[in-house]
């Protein structure tokens, strides 16, 4: 499959699951919606435009989204994500949205000693993670995802301990 391919079924699920969500899943009351690697900023804009009510923090490394899709300053956390992110541990997010995977195992194998915590950690109780990595945390349970996406592309839980 080409990068290009790759990139388009990447971002397909990426709607697709935040979609479901949305329709089918819904979100626990209260608690913020944490966007982990703004990016450009295009999956930020979605997520404003699928739950306009929901306060969303967006975090990065640095900030490198399209004028469009940038978050006000107090939504917006510049700095290295695996400290910043542990600043929101028990936060009580609705949703969590990760997509900071290089497509390089070796990187990603280093970002994956760290992600699964900072998650679980910023999760509500019945809160939702989407990740583009997999997510092993005693604490997350992954949930059936539309058949729209493939089994390994695109993960999907739901914090189902207090702990």
């Amino acid at each position: 499959m080409s990068r290009l391919d790759s990139f388009i079924r990447r971002l397909t699920a990426q709607r697709d699951i935040l979609n479901h969500v949305r329709d089918q899943i819904g979100l626990v009351d209260g608690g913020p919606i944490l966007e982990i690697g703004l990016g450009n900023g295009r999956t930020y804009h979605h997520l404003r435009e699928i739950f306009p009510d929901r306060r969303i923090v967006a975090f990065d490394r640095a900030n490198a989204a399209h004028s469009s899709s940038v978050p006000d300053p107090e939504n917006l956390v510049i700095g290295e994500i695996k400290e910043t992110a542990a600043t929101f541990a028990g936060c009580g997010a609705a949703l969590v949205h990760a997509d900071i995977g290089t497509g390089y195992p070796d990187k990603d194998a280093i970002t994956l000693t760290w992600l699964p915590q900072r998650v679980a950690a910023m999760l509500a109780p019945g809160g939702l993670a989407v990740s583009g990595l997999p997510l092993d945390h005693a604490a997350l349970s992954a949930l059936p995802k539309p058949a729209t996406i493939d089994p390994d592309r695109y993960f999907l839980y739901r914090r189902t301990d207090a702990s």
